[in-house]
């Protein structure tokens, strides 16, 4: 059985309201009465909708999308369910440890039901987050990929223009930890380790690359 976990392409989708991440335009170009045929030209950024960060988007000089590994978006993964948080939660290491279980996989995705927040005013001020000792703990175990279902791992406030910008994003990425968001339906996957798929495009000198990521469950 294969669930999608991503967000579906428009114009009006949510992306953070800041000029380097631009709105999703689409236009029609080819049409069936003129020219036989349909096509579109679609505008938007390298993080819109369910999508991977690359380590270039935080780290300079670092790997661009187009040279990571694809096995990183693809293989064994588990989903840590913290859906009972409150808003703002931090989720800190003794947390995780609580919940992750033995011989995790190396792709760890957190639930928070995040999703049933699309298109609210808080959902970019109000979401759970991890604790910074947390990811470098993840980084320490061998973690490949972090998901989830919030629009990043780092706590809200800490966004450009604080005194610490962004620091799980620096941790993760400049340790080559693949960081996918935005990502949606991870209260549909059953309990138990399933194949993630979450290849993004080798957008040349990318960032990063929206993805059609999606969970591959035994039936």
């Amino acid at each position: 059985m294969i669930i999608d976990l991503t967000m579906t392409l428009r114009e009006g989708i949510m992306t953070f309201p800041v000029h380097w991440h631009p709105m999703v335009e689409i236009t029609q170009l080819g049409r069936f009465h003129v020219e036989g045929r349909e096509s579109r030209k679609i505008v938007m950024g390298t993080h819109t909708g369910t999508h991977v960060d690359a380590p270039r988007h935080f780290v300079p000089g670092g790997e661009t999308i187009e040279k990571t590994d694809p096995e990183i978006y693809h293989g064994p993964a588990r989903v840590l369910d913290f859906s009972d948080l409150p808003d703002k939660s931090e989720v800190t290491l003794a947390m995780i440890k609580a919940r992750i279980g033995p011989d995790f996989p190396p792709r760890l995705l957190f639930r928070y039901d995040w999703d049933r927040r699309l298109d609210s005013l808080d959902y970019y001020s109000h979401h759970p987050y991890l604790s910074s000792e947390a990811c470098e703990w993840l980084v320490a175990q061998g973690v490949k990929l972090v998901g989830t279902d919030a629009p990043m791992p780092d706590d809200p406030r800490n966004g450009r223009g604080s005194d610490n910008d962004s620091p799980n994003h620096t941790i993760l990425l400049g340790n080559g930890v693949a960081i996918l968001e935005y990502l949606v339906n991870l209260s549909s996957i059953p309990k138990g380790d399933f194949i993630l798929s979450a290849l993004p495009l080798p957008i040349d000198g990318g960032d990063g690359s929206p993805v059609r990521a999606v969970a591959i469950v035994d039936d």
